[in-house]
């Protein structure tokens, strides 16, 4: 399944129950049309991720994750041998063990980069905080972007006869490379504003009444605006406000608040901050 036009993606994410803004639904459409990769960028909950999980279901493909991390290398995201498996197969050959036998695909482990190589357009591969990984990492990462193609020696070349959609996300805890962005078209996710987290609040949880997804997402609206270690993303405010419909709330009060805290504020020193501030936050301070 292709998209016609950015409002059939518009259409399509928000069937999907993610409601995407005009920016970032011309944004997929192009990476599509044009078969490039997207960067997606922006504080940690605010639906990059889903971004590349949203698009693999109305595609009807298969969602490849590659998540990131400090110290991956390029085995652990491109393939590995199974050597125990070779080792067996070795002592049962004995001396008739060769090279050939060895290394044949039913030992060949596909990690995501070769997997989405392999299943090209019938899949979305999703690159997950890829800031966290090293320099060394993105480079290798931009050649695999550069040609949707690898060689293993022991097998020879695969290549995508069409290439993968591919969704890369960073949370900026270091800047990448203009080289990889340069390969990328770019867009920025930044917080909903205010009616829109309410819609994704319904979208997403539909058993929460319009006035206490209202209530809520106006109350992590003030939050963001406090001096917090972590901001609450859109997953915190959907997690608050399922909290509070689940004890059966019709609105947020201070002392509902106080209870559920943990839903929405999940480091010590920022839930001290807010406990002291409790009354402006959910705007019974007068």
């Amino acid at each position: 399944m292709r998209f016609g036009s950015v409002s059939e993606v518009e259409a399509a994410l928000r069937e999907a129950s993610y409601l995407p803004d005009r920016g970032l639904a011309t944004a997929i459409y192009l990476a599509l049309t044009m078969r490039r990769p997207l960067l997606l960028e922006g504080e940690p909950g605010v639906g990059k991720t889903e971004v590349g999980k949203t698009l693999a279901r109305v595609l009807g493909a298969e969602l490849v994750r590659l998540q990131c991390y400090e110290g991956i290398d390029s085995g652990q995201a491109l393939y590995e041998w199974d050597y125990s498996r070779q080792l067996l197969h070795a002592r049962t050959l004995g001396d008739d063990a060769s090279t050939d036998a060895l290394y044949g695909p039913e030992f060949l482990v596909e990690r995501p980069l070769l997997h989405a190589i392999r299943a090209g357009s019938s899949a979305v591969l999703l690159v997950d905080e890829l800031d966290r990984a090293d320099d060394e990492f993105e480079a290798f990462l931009l050649e695999i972007l550069s040609e949707f193609a690898v060689t293993v020696p022991e097998v020879g070349r695969v290549a995508a006869t069409t290439p993968p959609a591919v969704v890369v996300t960073s949370n900026r805890t270091r800047e990448l490379h203009d080289a990889l962005k340069r390969r990328c078209l770019y867009h920025w996710i930044d917080h909903p504003h205010l009616d829109r987290e309410v819609a994704i609040v319904r979208a997403r949880a539909p058993h929460v009444s319009e006035s206490l997804a209202r209530d809520v997402a106006e109350a992590v609206a003030r939050l963001r605006e406090l001096d917090l270690a972590k901001l609450p993303g859109v997953a915190e405010t959907i997690d608050w406000a399922n909290a509070l419909a689940f004890l059966g709330a019709d609105g947020l009060t201070e002392p509902l608040a106080a209870d559920t805290l943990g839903a929405v504020v999940k480091d010590h020193e920022d839930q001290q901050l807010v406990s002291a501030r409790l009354a402006q936050v959910v705007g019974e301070d007068g």
